[in-house]
């Protein structure tokens, strides 16, 4: 066999492995460095070269609230197994005793209710959303400072080993576990440097981040900030057993941008889920969308503000029409913005579609229910516009 010398490229990343990624970033926004962490913990599981006896990722994220962390560990579970319900969740505000780890391991034998306590992380419960293809749990620990420091040790052979031994001597077995922790841990501090103070430059930074322009030093600054608040609350050995701890960033203005739009396509499946058959399609214009980013961005408190204004300003109105039978299935509403009042208005444009001739009148993707939809005769005369007064709370 002759010698060849032939250049590799180890940054290639396999199909798999780029199809998560792929539906990673359709999912989560302004978080490229998590994407990147979890897509490389799965394409080292699935060429078998995770560590032996380990699960196959450990990560802790730490950022201030609303800016996606719990969401992308249920992103991931959605883009492997089709659904976040995949994720086991552990409020950590819920074990903040010792004698409260009882609830995840079972009573030993002899405790009065040992046979009534059910574990919740046993095998069985890890395993229940695997596939025929994937074959991966996802367990999350929220808010992981809020745990007493029995969790602590608890987790330290779970990290390290990959095993848990329950109340009745069973062994967990989490080699093919990606486990979660997520904390807002130095949320304080970054959220100081991007607040108005006496340091211009800091300040200039800040404004410019939120914008979304990218600032390195910035970045650097609340990366920091975040590990040196990691460092303080937990001990060495814990550290020490985290693959990686990844720091959120803020969510800028323009990541707030993608945020909305996501947020509206979610609002239209659930109309399609709803009920199919009565379901109808809604266009949302440019000012419509500026209005809504405009009540809904807070600094402080990111995407999920953003959220609770799209629900007070747009699905509650929406739910009123459904209610009232002004819109029907088959209809198409556009949503718009009274520039003089400032509120949204709600104008039925078409009436009676089929669901095939929906798709020319949205400008998102769209995914059809299974059901045709019924033609509803409404009588009632398109373009009419539907007004709905809201104020911001």
């Amino acid at each position: 066999m002759g010698r060849i010398n032939v250049p590799l490229d180890p940054t290639k990343t396999g199909r798999e492995a780029l199809e998560l990624e792929a539906n990673l970033c359709k999912r989560i926004i302004g978080q490229p460095e998590a994407i990147r962490e979890i897509v490389g913990m799965y394409q080292m599981y699935l060429t078998g070269m995770t560590a032996p006896g380990r699960p196959i990722g450990n990560l802790l994220f730490l950022g201030p609230t609303g800016s996606g962390k719990t969401r992308t560990v249920e992103a991931t579970a959605e883009s492997l197994v089709k659904t976040a319900r995949a994720v086991i969740k552990i409020d950590c505000s819920e074990f903040q005793h010792s004698h409260e780890i009882a609830k995840l391991i079972g009573s030993p034998p002899g405790y009065l209710g040992h046979r009534e306590t059910h574990p919740l992380l046993s095998q069985e419960i890890l395993n229940q959303y695997h596939t025929e293809t994937v074959k991966v749990s996802f367990v999350l620990f929220d808010e992981i400072e809020k745990a007493s420091d029995a969790l602590w040790n608890l987790l330290l052979g779970v990290l390290d080993k990959g095993t848990l031994t329950l109340g009745d001597n069973r062994k967990v077995d989490f080699s093919r576990s990606m486990i979660f922790m997520t904390s807002n841990l130095g949320a304080t501090e970054m959220s100081a440097l991007l607040s108005p103070t006496l340091g211009f430059g800091v300040y200039d930074a800040g404004r410019k981040f939120r914008a979304g322009v990218r600032d390195e030093s910035l970045r650097g600054k609340i990366e920091h900030s975040g590990m040196e608040a990691a460092r303080r609350k937990f001990s060495p050995e814990f550290i020490n057993r985290l693959d990686k701890i990844v720091t959120f960033e803020p969510l800028g203005s323009e990541q707030l941008q993608k945020v909305l739009d996501i947020e509206l396509d979610l609002v239209q499946q659930r109309i399609f889920a709803a009920e199919p058959a009565r379901s109808f399609v809604f266009q949302t214009t440019e000012k419509a969308k500026s209005f809504l980013l405009e009540q809904g961005i807070d600094m402080k408190y990111g995407a999920r503000y953003l959220k609770r204004a799209l629900e007070r300003l747009l699905v509650q109105p929406i739910s009123n029409l459904i209610a009232t039978a002004q819109v029907r299935g088959g209809d198409n509403i556009r949503v718009d913005l009274d520039v003089s009042h400032r509120f949204l208005t709600f104008i039925k444009e078409a009436q009676a579609l089929p669901m095939r001739e929906k798709a020319d009148w949205t400008d998102r993707p769209m995914m059809f229910p299974k059901l045709a939809l019924a033609n509803s005769a409404t009588g009632e005369t398109a373009n009419k516009p539907i007004p709905f007064a809201s104020k911001r709370q």
